[in-house]
């Protein structure tokens, strides 16, 4: 999806840079996201927030296949949750901005936005079942999920 988007605005337009409002914007976005991933605006804010990150020049995500392993194709929800990762994580980088550089807390942090959007979605489609997902959340629960991210993004050069 995310391909996709930037296949369709590969003509820069002029590259402004973010504004306070924008950076505002994209993490409401995000947690509305993590809470939400399924509701009536859903689809609208993840267009926006990635379409406003290909744009944008001085904000962006690195994406790291290895953290959500298989977790694609077209059932259970697998482009919102991939979606979601950089969502999250960009929340995360505008929130904090000390450890925008920090690529593994950017990680965590958008596993964390993944896990309760897949959280939220299973609360109305509980057969929207992944077995990583809920593996990841139980690694939550014991305090691993910090060490599985750091092992996963090495991976991810």
């Amino acid at each position: 999806m995310l391909l996709a988007l930037a296949a369709a605005h590969a003509e820069p337009q002029s590259a402004k840079p973010s504004t306070p409002e924008d950076r505002a914007k994209a993490v409401e976005f995000a947690r509305s996201l993590e809470s939400d991933p399924l509701g009536k605006q859903a689809k609208e804010q993840r267009k926006w927030l990635m379409l406003w990150l290909i744009e944008v020049p001085d904000i962006s995500v690195k994406l790291c296949g290895s953290l959500l392993g298989p977790l694609s194709g077209d059932k259970n929800y697998a482009a919102e949750l991939t979606t979601q990762m950089a969502a999250s994580g960009v929340a995360f980088m505008i929130a904090s901005s000390t450890k925008a550089s920090d690529n593994v807390a950017v990680y965590t942090a958008g596993v964390e936005g993944t896990l309760r959007a897949y959280e939220s979605i299973l609360k109305v489609k509980p057969k929207a079942k992944w077995q990583l997902l809920d593996e990841l959340i139980e690694k939550r629960s014991k305090g691993e999920l910090s060490e599985y991210v750091r092992q996963a993004a090495a991976r991810c050069k």
